[in-house]
């Protein structure tokens, strides 16, 4: 009898949907171990024929107890994740098409940016299809925790309703997204994660110009930057921001863009967030502010 997925959601049935990861990459390893976690049976990790990829699934394979497989081969799992850098994920979607029976499959991607219309060759081949991506960052020898973790979902009913309880499961959250906006969603995602990352890379070149070295850097801004955090969280973006912006301190930010002379770089970044903040935060003296960042 064909797996129904409408009745596997309605219904909470106890045999889970089998599940095949496509690509052992960063993402995909995540997922493999966090749906085993959940109780669902990870069938096959495919892979291309390089040895490094190979190596990698079959690791990952031998993890979650899955057969470790080449692309090319005919997938078992009902439910086909595509895991693959989002330059690969339309011609992945081609040569998985092309092999094997499709018309009971649901086909999910985790990109940001691209839609569901991705994977139009595995709907053409019968498949139902949707986007899933975790509003989380994943990186090499760091474990990301999917427990609360938002997906936006997009996509074929069907695949959805399926995305939607496997999500859950996860102990995650599901939101809606409209496929025409992922690109500004993605971009949402970038401030919240490596944009981040990049100005406390810029910060901890502005440490080092006051005798700080990167590593003491670190950890030295660790306590402010939790405390900024929680802030954020809890009283939002107007109520935790300090400094001498909210202060209207004009001689203050002159003497910091005066320090980064010598830094070009890092002082395009404070003048283009102070430039923010006058828009969006509550910064007393704007007019002499102003005309101290268009001076610089």
């Amino acid at each position: 009898m064909p797996w129904d997925c409408g009745g596997w959601y309605a219904a909470a049935m106890s045999t889970k949907p089998g599940i095949t990861i496509v690509g052992p990459g960063r993402f995909g390893s995540a997922l493999a171990v966090e749906l085993k976690r959940a109780g669902y049976r990870v069938r096959e990790i495919v892979s291309r024929s390089g040895a490094a990829s190979l190596r990698r699934a079959r690791t990952l394979a031998r993890r979650v107890r899955a057969s470790a497989v080449e692309i090319g081969e005919e997938l078992n799992g009902e439910i086909v994740w595509l895991c693959v850098p989002d330059g690969a994920l339309s011609s992945t979607a081609r040569a998985l098409a092309a092999k094997g029976d499709w018309s009971e499959k649901i086909a999910l991607h985790p990109s940001g940016a691209l839609g569901s219309a991705e994977l139009k060759p595995l709907r053409q081949a019968g498949a139902s299809v949707a986007a899933a991506h975790p509003l989380m960052t994943f990186v090499s020898r760091s474990k990301a925790n999917l427990n609360g973790v938002p997906f936006a979902v997009e996509g074929d009913p069907r695949a959805v309703r399926a995305a939607k309880q496997m999500v859950r499961d996860l102990g995650a959250q599901v939101f809606p997204i409209d496929a025409r906006f992922k690109s500004a969603y993605h971009a949402w995602g970038a401030y919240s994660s490596p944009l981040l990352i990049a100005l406390l890379a810029t910060a901890e070149q502005v440490a080092r110009a006051a005798g700080v070295p990167p590593h003491a850097a670190r950890r030295r801004m660790l306590p402010i930057l939790q405390q900024t955090l929680r802030n954020y969280a809890t009283l939002g973006p107007s109520s935790a921001f300090s400094g001498p912006l909210v202060r209207g301190d004009a001689e203050t930010i002159a003497s910091h863009l005066n320090a980064l002379r010598a830094n070009r770089e890092a002082r395009a970044v404070y003048v283009a967030l102070a430039r923010s903040a006058l828009k969006h935060l509550p910064v007393k003296n704007r007019e002499r502010i102003a005309k101290l960042l268009r001076q610089h």
